[in-house]
């Protein structure tokens, strides 16, 4: 039907000519409420946004000299994190001549997965990157 028509269709009705599928040939349009639609592709776009779940990466970063209780206490934050559901990044940062050592940090990055492997597991193994050691744990 020529666009004339669908035009004049449209207005009898009360309705909008939407244009559907501009590139085809011939154009393809629909007469349809033009507001209802938007309103309720928005509506659809809420509804999917509520049941999104957002995963924040939190960080914390290790030295290779790290004392006891400094360790104890940043696992402790560690396992909150991941009882909260969030990813936790693990640096271990070398500074100077501790890049000599960095069996070191492989050590205490390896006691660290085995002190949380009852609440999270490792998603990125460690591996070097630079002066840094990275690796990724998630909530079991």
């Amino acid at each position: 039907m020529s666009v004339q028509d669908g035009i004049k269709n449209a207005e009898e009705s009360g309705l909008d000519l939407v244009e559907i599928a501009p590139t085809a040939n011939p154009p393809v349009c629909r007469i349809m409420d033009h507001s209802r639609f938007k309103y309720e592709q928005e509506k659809k776009e809420k509804e999917a946004r509520k049941k999104q779940k957002v995963v924040h990466i939190k960080e914390i970063r290790l030295g290779p000299k790290i004392g006891e209780h400094d360790y104890q206490f940043k696992v402790n934050h560690l396992i909150e994190f991941l009882k909260k559901g969030d990813k936790v990044k693990v640096t271990m940062i070398f500074r100077g001549r501790e890049m000599a050592h960095i069996d070191l940090g492989r050590k205490i990055l390896e006691k660290l997965s085995s002190d949380i492997s009852g609440v999270g597991e490792i998603e990125e193994n460690p591996k070097l990157e630079g002066r840094f050691i990275n690796m990724i744990i998630r909530a079991k």
